[in-house]
């Protein structure tokens, strides 16, 4: 009987990607995969950027939307001839399917093609290959550090450099632009000190008058290395780092991390922990939306928004601390399920702050919706237009509102998504106005599925019995030398995953949060790498403010929602 293994690698063959890139590339497609449901196609460098360009314009295929590029360090790794993986994920909106193209980048002279002419996303990925792992990308524009800063000495994701190793940076860098000689145009910095940048990212602009002519972005000011720190921890150390990414949503990360985990393991959680997984996450999207909106127009000069959206956001914050007893940086969620069961007052918790949501939430809208000055600011301001959000790789309520209906609950439904009914709002323009509009309808459809999930919340265990996933209970622990053991083991061993490698992803409140996860059946993987919906966004700022008033640039950058723990990890 053939291995599962095996049983997938026949079913990859027959995929329409391996077949296109089959008869137009022949030896040069070197291994085809599909494990756990992801196929990944490793092509020759010298195949790499047109087979990138054969995904995205092929009709049969159609992988329109950019959504991450990265560096995989395969040191002493025997099996393999070259040290050096890059990995692209794309996704076709038109087939809703995922893919993966790989190719093999060798320790000397480790180069490989720019993928920017074909992807506007590729930029600032590529940046970060360069800068973590040292892979160069010939015919990149600006192939400069962009995490770590310019008197760091190394490359900080090779399994060679010291996890403890730290550069002082001795100059800060001045210029970002290019200003030719004798401008006499005026060259502002708006960040990281400007109340709009939150003290996290800073932009650069070159100014005549009012109006920005050429602006460049510098972040990396929260980088703390996440995904280095994941390669030295174990598939449950590593839940509480992922509250620190998008912290205004915290639940969610975790969410996504015990999803991809569960791929790579192949478990799934009882149905009472999906369903929790389900309402707390859209109470973490709701409030993340209602932070997103309130601070933008903050960042306006309109305070009065602000302090009545915050009410909602604190009674979220209650909910969250009684069912954990942590209201910011949750840790809640478990592979194969979540840490404890909820109170026994959970649905009334939830049911009095559905309440609060939608009377903050109707409140809201009477504030802002109709408000000619809110209205003005935001409407036909930054414009984004369809393909140029698939390209740059925007996803979730961005993307949306740029009028693709992507999204992940609905078109590749996870933790029970498709037994609930709700819709998925889009615009039509693609304007400041447009993603404000997705992200109240957005609140209301949240609070639809929790309403939904609260009715069928099912009966049953909150986790796993699964011995190799999930600690036996405590009780067990200390009455049986069996369970005795077994908590041992997994305490001192970790989860063992098998070798293999997933892309698992779910809806964050920004969009699709991915995660590339790499086991070699160690004790810690190989490589984690966070896909954040912030970074694909954020990179097409400094374009979209060109030409605009300095104005607007405010207006934009809330309304992006870019969060610096997300964006630098």
């Amino acid at each position: 009987m053939p291995s599962m293994q095996a049983l997938e690698r026949d079913q990859a063959l027959t995929k329409p990607a391996y077949r296109i890139l089959s008869e137009k590339f022949g030896e040069k497609v070197s291994r085809v995969t599909e494990y756990r449901g992801d196929l990944a196609i490793t092509v020759d460098r010298a195949a790499w950027k047109e087979a990138a360009r054969t995904l995205r314009d092929h009709p049969e295929l159609d992988y329109k939307l950019f959504l991450d590029l990265c560096g995989v360090d395969y040191l002493n790794d025997e099996s393999r001839p070259d040290r050096f993986e890059v990995a692209l994920h794309l996704y076709s909106v038109t087939h809703k399917h995922h893919i993966r193209l790989k190719t093999a980048v060798p320790e000397k002279n480790p180069t490989c093609d720019s993928l920017t002419d074909i992807y506007k996303g590729a930029n600032w990925f590529e940046r970060e290959a360069f800068d973590l792992y040292g892979i160069a990308f010939l015919g990149h524009p600006n192939l400069t550090r962009i995490l770590t800063h310019d008197d760091f000495v190394g490359h900080a994701m090779r399994k060679d450099f010291p996890t403890g190793k730290r550069f002082v940076s001795k100059k800060p860098k001045e210029w970002l632009l290019h200003v030719p000689k004798g401008s006499e145009h005026l060259v502002l910095n708006v960040g990281p000190s400007h109340p709009a940048m939150h003290g996290t990212f800073r932009v650069q602009v070159l100014l005549d008058g009012e109006t920005i002519r050429d602006a460049a972005a510098e972040i990396g000011y929260l980088h703390r290395n996440f995904e280095k720190m994941a390669e030295e921890r174990t598939y449950w150390q590593i839940i509480p780092y992922t509250d620190r990414l998008n912290y205004c949503s915290a639940f969610i990360n975790g969410h996504g991390w015990a999803l991809a985990v569960e791929k790579l393991l192949g478990v799934a959680a009882p149905a009472r922990a999906e369903a929790i997984r389900v309402i707390l996450s859209e109470f973490s999207r709701i409030m993340d939306h209602l932070v997103c909106i309130s601070t933008n127009v903050v960042d306006l000069g309109a305070i009065t928004p602000f302090f009545v959206v915050f009410r909602a956001r604190e009674e979220i914050y209650d909910l969250l601390d009684s069912v954990c007893g942590a209201r910011l940086t949750v840790s809640y969620v478990r592979i194969g399920g979540v840490a404890q069961d909820v109170p026994d007052d959970f649905d009334a918790r939830c049911r009095k702050t559905l309440g609060w949501i939608r009377e903050v939430a109707d409140q809201m809208e009477n504030l802002l919706t109709r408000n000619k000055i809110f209205a003005d600011r935001f409407k036909d301001v930054g414009v984004m237009s369809k393909e140029d959000a698939l390209s740059y790789g925007w996803v979730g309520p961005c993307l949306r509102g740029s009028g693709v209906g992507y999204d992940i609950r609905k078109d590749h439904p996870y933790s029970g998504y498709d037994q609930y009914d709700f819709d998925v709002p889009v615009g039509t323009v693609g304007d400041c106005y447009d993603r404000y509009l997705v992200r109240v309808e957005e609140i209301k459809q949240s609070a639809r599925i929790i309403e939904q999930a609260l009715a069928k919340l099912p009966k049953g265990d909150f986790i796993t019995h699964d011995r190799k996933v999930a600690l036996p209970p405590k009780s067990e622990v200390y009455s049986n030398i069996e369970s005795l053991m077994n908590h041992f083991k997994l305490v001192y061993d970790g989860i063992l995953a098998e070798p293999g490698e997933v892309y698992g992803y779910c809806e964050g409140a920004n969009g699709e949060l991915g995660y590339y996860i790499v086991s070699e059946g160690k004790k810690y993987p190989t490589r984690v790498k966070v896909r954040p919906p912030c970074y694909n966004i954020y990179q097409a700022y400094p374009e979209m403010i060109k030409g605009t008033m300095i104005a607007d640039a405010v207006a934009m950058i809330g309304g992006l929602n870019v969060v610096a723990g997300e964006l630098d990890r």
